[in-house]
């Protein structure tokens, strides 16, 4: 049989690999504490639940759910970004369903790439990006996230020679996987470059809540109030523990939407109603919840980090998201695929390489926190006993 050559762009990765070394640490009976997946172990609302549950027994919800039967939760969708970040939205023509963040990341591009032309992403940066290009025939131009700039790309060094066949940049912030955040400033910077140069700008915003000690993660909008060239992409699966459920919406410039909304009426009919009713649940009623999502995970973070300095590990303090973004020590410095692949069949502790990333997040290893203190201080004792 003969396959598309695009494939070939999506080859087996480090994850892949990864998953393998579990199932070998699996297999040999370890223990496993797997902290290599940013998917929360935190259960959803119960009023969230209830919503849905309650929708199984309403058959109105059981047909195909088209653009137009998703109209309540646009306008919850719109109502609740107009609350918090004070802009107003429209939402017959600047929200759209999506079935997850990762399934609006990666088929934007096919509205917007033709075969050849460039996309700007960071390195490091979230895999899903890349894919979406490699599958609609573009180009991949990577944008360093170093640390002695604050994990932020510097524009200037991008070539006018990419400059003159690119037509998008993604960003996300807070960072996954360096945890960094940027300031609004950098976005309106950002948004200049992109008028600029005419370039679709993505922001892909899972943490927008999973800040600290007063962080604040800025909306793309509130640098773009006039959505000329943006569009930024929301998920459930952070602020809700919803990841599962696989629901998310995108907000932004009505010609953007508009064309990922045509590439998904041929491959999708959005998700079920039933949970499009727990997600207007979750957006209508007070936001409290989140808040001891937040602290939970900062709590976990203070233990998490403080064993990794009592053992030797001088990992930073993130601001924002559930993940740690560690360098590796002596001699696993430029080899994070075989000291996570080695950690987890020696010690059943899994975690994420760097190098998954991109290349620039060699040297690097990713912790998620997806387990309560007691579990992370537990990961932390293997750990040292690896090292």
């Amino acid at each position: 049989m003969q396959f598309s050559h695009r494939l070939d762009l999506l080859r087996s990765n480090v994850f892949a690999d990864m998953d393998r070394a579990k199932a070998r640490a699996l297999s040999v009976g370890r223990d496993l504490i797997d902290l290599s997946l940013g998917s929360s172990d935190l259960p959803v609302a119960d009023r969230i639940i209830d919503r849905i549950r309650d929708s199984l027994a309403d058959p109105s919800t059981h047909g195909y759910a088209l653009f137009h039967s998703t109209q309540a939760f646009r306008e919850a969708v719109a109502n609740w970004y107009t609350r918090k970040y004070g802009l107003p939205v429209d939402p017959e023509t600047e929200v759209l369903q999506l079935i997850g963040c990762q399934e609006g990341t990666a088929h934007l591009p096919l509205a917007i790439l033709n075969p050849g032309d460039f996309a700007l992403l960071q390195d490091p940066g979230y895999p899903s990006h890349f894919g979406g290009v490699y599958l609609a025939g573009g180009q991949v131009y990577t944008m360093p996230m170093l640390a002695e700039n604050g994990f932020l790309p510097i524009f200037e060094d991008i070539p006018e020679a990419v400059l003159s066949q690119a037509r998008m940049m993604v960003l996300s912030y807070p960072h996954n996987p360096t945890t960094a955040i940027a300031p609004l400033s950098f976005f309106e910077k950002a948004v200049a470059f992109c008028q600029r140069h005419n370039l679709v700008l993505v922001h892909d915003f899972p943490y927008g809540d999973f800040v600290f000690e007063g962080a604040v993660a800025p909306s793309i909008l509130q640098a773009d109030r006039e959505k000329t060239v943006s569009i930024e992409f929301f998920t459930f699966s952070k602020s809700y523990n919803m990841g599962g459920f696989r629901i998310a919406y995108a907000i932004g410039n009505r010609e953007i939407i508009q064309a990922l909304r045509k590439v998904k009426a041929v491959i999708d009919f959005n998700q079920y109603r039933g949970i499009l009713n727990g997600a207007i649940t979750a957006l209508n009623e007070p936001q409290e919840f989140i808040q001891d999502t937040v602290n939970t995970f900062r709590q976990r973070r203070d233990a998490f980090v403080d064993a990794m300095r009592d053992m030797g590990w001088n990992v930073p303090t993130p601001s924002a998201t559930l993940y740690v973004w560690a360098k590796l020590p002596e001699p696993w410095t430029q080899d994070s695929v075989g000291f996570c692949t080695r950690l987890v069949e020696q010690t059943g502790v899994a975690v994420s390489p760097g190098v998954g990333f991109g290349k620039s997040g060699e040297g690097y290893v990713r912790f998620a926190l997806v387990r309560p203190p007691e579990i992370l201080t537990q990961a932390v004792e293997r750990i040292a006993q690896f090292l």
